[in-house]
């Protein structure tokens, strides 16, 4: 796996969030960064998100409709 530094000096907007994605899942499968699981986890959905959307995937995902729509709304992404 290339390194972020290199990916950033080098690859495209893609390669870059691809990379960024699988440096956040081996945080997260490592379990080392158990006090910013929350973080981790959303940084990663938010990148997955971003790469989806650069490869032209249709969002099927209802989860992300109801956080779109929150987002268009102006209401918090966190529901409680």
């Amino acid at each position: 796996m290339k390194t972020m530094v290199d990916v950033t000096k080098d690859g495209t907007r893609l390669e870059q969030l691809k990379t960024l994605a699988l440096v956040i899942a081996e945080s997260i499968d490592s379990g080392d960064e158990s006090h910013s699981m929350a973080q981790l986890a959303r940084q990663y959905r938010e990148t997955i998100r971003e790469i989806a959307e650069l490869e032209g995937e249709d969002d099927d995902d209802e989860v992300a409709a109801i956080l779109k729509r929150r987002e268009d709304s102006g209401l918090p992404g966190a529901v409680r």
